[in-house]
């Protein structure tokens, strides 16, 4: 079975039949070994509960093999009538109605096996030529499991509430940047990606979540775990978690109602899993993740930027309101009002330009800042054309 050539879904569905088993566990026991298996911390280094044998798999193709596995258990454990496929591809055709993802250039063809896949493969996006693997480690595909939450709504209620998606999003990013926030020092490049996380809080109009508003968003036991296991990965980014960070897990653990004994677990967890997998993780390779962090997502927006350049400027001259305001970011701090408006505008514009449907993507409004930091750098002339003094 080879998730990186047409057909994989259906090989994948039959080889399931003979090693079943993970169907039966619960919602906890199933979490539980998803986290195992690194798909909760956007880090794929086996199949989940070994239901196939992991053979040669690369991180995008373990990624793409536990997503539909996933899939696979929450539609096995509803009351859905409808077929497997169809469900997952519908699923999508809503998600993309109300405009929180991508996919529009695929779904105008039949419910299938085959659009199943190209709707996966679009994604995950692990490709280091679309996006950077450390970009995903922190965002992409450690947001996955808002996918499996969002489809089980859709099952059990037959609709999905996309403000729920977006408040749980946003209560993510906030909790993320919070566990950012306790460590005890900080250097350069852990202070750029708080600036990062907290300018992309875009959900709540213009002002951000207060804490008491981002836990009360989270609803049920594997929605508190999975929040404290990514607040866990965030404290953990640079390769230890000290006293601060330790004290600030628990009372986040706590005002999620969590159990001591389950904080102490998750912790634990995500010490021997980088610990086990340190050799099988580029990112535990480099000496500060953040760093790497911050300086690749950088590299990758330059890129995308210089390669759409002029597609891109001629879609911003036909936005003066918007040119207006990417030329004075470049002088003055915008208000959080203005780069709510930057970014409502470039996401109209990215829409347009298929190269930059990455920004499209639930988290990729957090590389936003650095958009608006390099458009000016690489279209000088054309800004100071354009340019109004205040």
């Amino acid at each position: 079975m080879n998730p990186s050539a047409n057909g994989w879904i259906k090989k994948l569905l039959k080889d399931v039949v003979k090693n079943n088993s993970f169907l039966e566990l619960n919602d906890i026991e199933f979490y539980d070994a998803l986290r195992t298996c690194g798909f909760i911390y956007g880090s794929n280094v086996e199949v989940i509960a070994n239901t196939i044998h992991k053979n040669d798999l690369t991180e995008e193709e373990l990624c793409k093999v536990n997503l539909l596995l996933s899939f696979l258990y929450i539609h096995s454990n509803t009351n859905s009538k409808k077929a497997f496929i169809e469900t997952v591809v519908d699923f999508y055709k809503i998600i993309n109605e109300h405009k929180t993802s991508f996919f529009k250039d695929l779904l105008g063809n039949k419910n299938s096996h085959d659009l199943l896949e190209k709707i996966i493969n679009k994604r995950i996006q692990i490709d280091t030529n679309v996006i950077t693997k450390n970009f995903n480690y922190f965002i992409i595909n450690a947001l996955l499991y808002i996918d499996l939450l969002a489809y089980q709504e859709y099952l059990n209620r037959e609709n999905i509430s996309i403000t729920h998606i977006k408040n749980l999003e946003a209560s993510i990013a906030f909790i993320s940047l919070d566990a950012l926030n306790s460590k005890k020092s900080k250097n350069h490049y852990d202070e750029s990606l708080i600036k990062l996380f907290d300018a992309s809080l875009r959900y709540q109009d213009d002002t951000h979540l207060k804490y008491p508003e981002a836990i009360g968003y989270i609803r049920n036991t594997t929605e508190t775990y999975y929040v404290l296991d990514l607040a866990c990965m965030a404290t953990w980014s640079d390769l230890k978690i000290d006293k601060k960070e330790q004290q600030f897990l628990v009372q986040l653990g706590t005002d999620l109602h969590i159990t001591p004994d389950r904080i102490k677990e998750s912790i634990l967890a995500i010490n021997q899993f980088y610990t086990k997998h340190k050799n099988d993780i580029a990112l535990l390779s480099s000496k500060n993740i953040v760093h790497s962090f911050y300086d690749n997502s950088s590299k990758m927006v330059m890129k995308l930027i210089t390669r759409n350049s002029k597609r891109l400027y001629q879609e911003l001259k036909n936005s003066k309101e918007l040119m207006v305001l990417l030329t004075q970011s470049t002088r003055r701090d915008l208000t959080p009002k203005e780069q709510k408006k930057v970014q409502e505008q470039l996401l109209d514009i990215f829409k347009s330009i298929p190269s930059l449907a990455i920004f499209m993507l639930p988290g990729g409004a957090l590389l936003l800042p650095l958009v608006i930091k390099f458009i000016p750098k690489l279209l000088p002339s054309a800004f100071d054309d354009n340019r109004i003094d205040d």
